[in-house]
């Protein structure tokens, strides 16, 4: 059998087939964002004479990576970073089918959009391989976008969120090519997860993203997760400080990409001190990363929530959710809960928190008497992914349903439990290269609930009915992705603080 070739807006990509699978690797969608196109929003890509080869794993984005204490998390994040100059691309997995058959039945677009604080991850990652969805009848597509200091750091003389912008640029790439791979431009969803369910939570409100897709699945992520203008640039002239050069564009273009990920290492050592915090005494991001999407620009005008609120995103159908434990991820394989007293649980809070006292406190006497770590986690917990994600639920005015991976894996002793990433293997039914020993998902992860969430996924983007009521905040509609079935949301004690609406 020959290798499949599909002619895009740029030039024909030749793939390959494997297991009743089309893949294309890397094709672009933008311009390389180098050079004298670094630090500008994306250009189109230049067309090509001939059959490019989109057979290999294409570059990524600058990025560092570094193992994580007794897990092997090199599904999640695949061989780090591939260098080369045009990472601005795409990845497509489609059905096997004939070009005539897909055109004629036109299956939905799903883009997958991959998480890692805005400073790490790629659209090859191994976990997020889209081969089930094309089994599934979907037309998959994942791309990369600039992050860290090239694609989420608001140099004055740049333009904002280029990041975003990127993934705007992918969008539209998309809606001008989802046909010649056999999908539907006019039945897109989006999905991500983590940063990328962040970014996800700020398209669905940005006025430059209307249009461009039609429903989305926001994993660990919703809309709070942003800065003003005015604190980023805190953090460009910190980054400056640390790179050894002035907080202009034109000191920043001198930096290789070696410099920049050496800075961004920097600026997330404990010892690199810096207030990011928000005029409400609040660090957005409570402290996982410095760098974020801003608001304030053309491409966020306003706070998401607040838009949401205001109606924007309305005609976008949402699936928001969250892992139970999320937190688990980031301190559980570190083994330092047992070592958290609740002094310095406050301690710790407080520097992100300005309601750390009550917040600890509702923790603390909400169930049976616990240590200070797993006081902590909870909060933690709810503070940064679930209590938001209601909150983005409660204030979008389209069509919303909520979930809840509750899932507990068996890593780390059996205490890695419903952590941060851990849906992912689930989501793209890829569980066999994350189990294991230090497997995420541990030696047995269910294949049942694989197949059930992939499934339940692809229904969503098919436009078929979920099997639960949509989101309201009287009935706090929730589905249990273990159990199978949807019940009422518990309060958090966190609300007792900060309530859901």
């Amino acid at each position: 059998m020959s290798d499949p070739i599909v002619a895009t807006t740029s030039g024909q990509v030749r793939g390959q087939v494997a297991n009743g699978v089309r893949k294309f690797l890397g094709v672009p969608y933008a311009a390389g964002p180098v050079g004298e196109r670094r630090f500008k929003a994306p250009q189109p890509y230049p067309a090509w004479e001939g059959v490019r080869d989109a057979t290999w794993p294409a570059p990524n984005a600058p990025q560092h990576s570094r193992p994580f204490p007794n897990l092997d998390i090199t599904p999640f994040v695949g061989a780090g970073w591939i260098k080369g100059d045009d990472y601005l691309n795409v990845s497509i997995w489609t059905p096997d089918i004939g070009t005539k058959e897909a055109e004629a039945n036109r299956l939905p677009v799903m883009v997958w959009i991959h998480g890692g604080a805005f400073i790490g991850g790629s659209n090859s990652a191994p976990v997020s391989d889209g081969g089930a969805y094309a089994r599934a009848g979907v037309v998959m597509m994942a791309v990369n976008y600039r992050m860290g200091i090239d694609g989420f750091l608001p140099i004055p003389g740049a333009p904002t969120n280029l990041g975003l912008r990127d993934m705007i640029a992918a969008l539209q790439w998309v809606k001008a090519n989802a046909a010649a791979f056999g999908g539907d431009p006019d039945n897109v969803t989006v999905f991500g997860e983590s940063a990328g369910a962040m970014a996800i939570g700020d398209l669905i409100v940005s006025p430059l993203a209307k249009g461009l897709f039609k429903r989305a699945i926001i994993e660990s992520g919703h809309g709070a997760m942003v800065r003003s203008i005015a604190v980023g640039q805190r953090v460009v002239k910190q980054i400056a400080k640390l790179a050894g050069v002035k907080p202009t564009l034109e000191a920043f273009k001198t930096l290789s990409f070696d410099q920049c990920i050496d800075a961004v290492v920097k600026i997330h050592e404990p010892k690199v001190k810096i207030d990011v915090r928000e005029a409400d005494g609040r660090d957005p991001a409570f402290g996982l990363s410095r760098f974020l999407p801003v608001y304030g620009d053309d491409v966020l005008p306003e706070k998401p929530h607040d838009a949401l609120r205001k109606g924007a995103g309305k005609d976008i159908d949402v699936l928001i959710g969250s892992n139970r434990e999320e937190m688990n991820l980031y301190f559980v394989p570190l083994g330092v809960l047992p070592k958290l007293n609740g002094f310095l649980t406050w301690l710790i809070l407080k520097k992100v928190e300005p309601k750390a006292g009550p917040i600890l406190k509702a923790y603390k006497n909400s169930g049976p008497r616990r240590r200070g770590g797993a006081v902590f986690c909870d909060a933690m917990t709810d503070l940064v992914f679930r209590l938001p994600a209601r909150r983005f639920a409660a204030a979008h005015q389209g069509t919303t349903h909520l979930y809840e991976f509750d899932w507990r894996s068996p890593a780390c002793n059996g205490e890695l439990g419903a952590a941060h990433g851990v849906e992912l293997p689930f989501v793209f039914n890829t569980l066999a290269i994350c189990s294991g020993p230090k497997g995420v998902v541990g030696e047995n992860p269910p294949q049942a609930l694989a197949d059930r969430m992939q499934g339940l996924w692809a229904s969503f983007a098919k436009g078929e009915p979920l099997p639960w009521s949509k989101y309201d905040t009287a009935g706090r509609q929730a589905y249990s992705l273990e159990k199978g079935y949807a019940g009422a949301d518990p309060v958090m004690a966190a609300e007792a603080v900060y309530p859901l609406t």
